[in-house]
């Protein structure tokens, strides 16, 4: 599995009840999970444990073979890997496009640099908007780019806390489909938390429900596996036609 979670348990300082009990999940590489619950359940907190925004009390997490955190070891955010896309996007006001996208990109030489920027605007479909700023653009532009900005270090885990939140909903459904249409194109393994069924079941490989700390169900989306067995007909079709000629 790309992502383990063992047995986590986190509890906030000056809170009695802990508000990660006993949570486990086990992912696959480029799998979509989507964690559902509602206010207060947890979710975000998982999300926090998993970037390493917060140490869990006991317990551990893997990601792509290695220990970033258990009860000996913690990785820090910066060294694991990990691209999050946070719930208000937390774009830098005073950067135009083109600076929010690559601020994490300094290590790389200015020509690389500007290669990559192309391919995440390209991407994220906006290139005519590279030197415009996050107020000159609409809700679901900033949530791209927030998300081309997530993705431009190449990440092995991108991370979404409630990234619908902020969208009215006639853009909701336009969005959730541009959403994922970037994350299978990619290939990475996502992770996202929302309250909204809805998002869950339109964008999810898999749906993990947790309630009062804890991982309650896990549902297979039957939408998704749904459109994997049709293009996986599409491609068996498509190889025995070709070995007819």
């Amino acid at each position: 599995m790309f992502v383990q979670i063992q047995n986590l348990l986190y509890k906030y300082r000056n809170t009695k009840e802990a508000t990660i009990k006993d949570f486990s999940l086990d992912i696959a590489n480029g799998e979509i999970i989507s964690i559902l619950g509602e206010s207060g359940s947890g979710k975000s907190t998982i999300l926090r444990l998993i970037a390493g925004l917060e140490t869990p009390n006991n317990g551990s997490i893997m990601i792509n073979g290695r220990v970033v955190v258990n009860d000996l070891h913690f990785t820090p955010p910066e060294k694991r890997g990990v691209g999050m896309v946070f719930q208000d996007y937390a774009l830098f006001p005073h950067m135009t496009v083109a600076k929010n996208i690559t601020f994490g990109l300094r290590k790389m030489s200015r020509k690389k640099k500007e290669e990559h920027l192309e391919e995440m605007l390209t991407l994220i479909n906006l290139t005519d908007y590279k030197d415009r700023y996050p107020y000159e653009l609409s809700g679901g532009q900033q949530q791209r780019v927030a998300l081309a900005r997530a993705l431009a270090p190449e990440p092995s885990l991108l991370l979404l806390d409630e990234p619908f939140s902020n969208l009215d909903a006639n853009l909701q459904e336009k969005i959730r489909d541009e959403l994922k249409t970037i994350l299978k194109k990619t290939g990475i393994t996502s992770i996202f938390v929302t309250h909204d069924h809805a998002d869950a079941e339109a964008l999810a490989d898999r749906i993990v429900y947790i309630e009062n700390g804890k991982a309650s169900n896990v549902i297979i989306n039957a939408y998704s596996q749904i459109l994997k067995s049709k293009s996986k007909r599409s491609k068996t079709s498509s190889n025995k036609i070709s070995s007819t000629f």
